[in-house]
C-alpha cells in the first residue's frame, strides 16, 4: 500500500455511531493506517439517526457517549494525526425507508454534541451553556426530548 501513492492521496475516515465503542482498537486501527503511510485519519460520529430505521425522536445521551469516546480516541491519538471529526446526522437507512429523526427533534443533540467536542467533555457547564444557547430550561439527556 505505501508503494502505491494512494496513502499520499486520500485520508481514511473511521465510521463508529456506538456509545460504547471499542477504543482500544480504535487506536490499533489508526496505528495500522499511520504504519500503512497515511498521514491522516478522521473520525466520523453521529447525532441523529443511527439508533433506528424507525427512530422518531433523538435519545440524546446515546450520541453524546458517542462522542465522549470519540475524545478518548482522540487524547490517545497524535496531534498531528487526527484531520478531524465529521459529525452525521442520518435521516433515513436507505432510499426505500422512511424519514427518521428529522432535524429539528435532534437539534439539541447536536448542540449537545458539538459543546461537548468543543469543551473536551461534558458537564454541568456545558449542560448549562446548552440550554442558554438553545433557551431551554432543562435539557434532558437521558429521555427522549419534547
Amino acid at each position: 500500500l505505501p508503494e502505491s501513492g494512494v496513502p499520499q492521496l486520500v485520508q481514511p475516515m473511521i465510521w463508529d455511531y456506538a456509545a460504547d465503542l471499542d477504543v482500544e482498537g480504535k487506536v490499533q486501527l489508526i496505528e495500522k493506517y499511520q504504519r500503512c503511510g497515511f498521514s491522516k485519519v478522521w473520525f466520523a460520529s453521529a447525532f441523529k439517526g443511527a439508533t433506528g430505521v424507525n427512530q422518531s425522536l433523538t435519545l440524546i445521551g446515546h450520541h453524546l457517549k458517542n462522542h465522549l469516546e470519540w475524545l478518548e480516541v482522540a487524547s490517545r491519538t497524535p496531534p498531528d494525526v487526527l484531520a478531524g471529526i465529521a459529525l452525521t446526522g442520518w435521516q433515513r437507512y436507505d432510499h426505500f425507508s422512511v424519514l427518521c429523526e428529522l432535524l429539528p427533534v435532534a437539534i439539541p443533540s447536536l448542540a449537545v454534541c458539538l459543546q461537548a467536542l468543543k469543551n473536551g467533555g461534558y458537564s454541568e457547564k456545558v449542560k448549562e451553556n446548552v440550554e442558554k444557547l438553545l433557551g431551554m430550561s432543562n435539557l434532558e439527556i437521558d429521555t427522549y426530548m419534547r
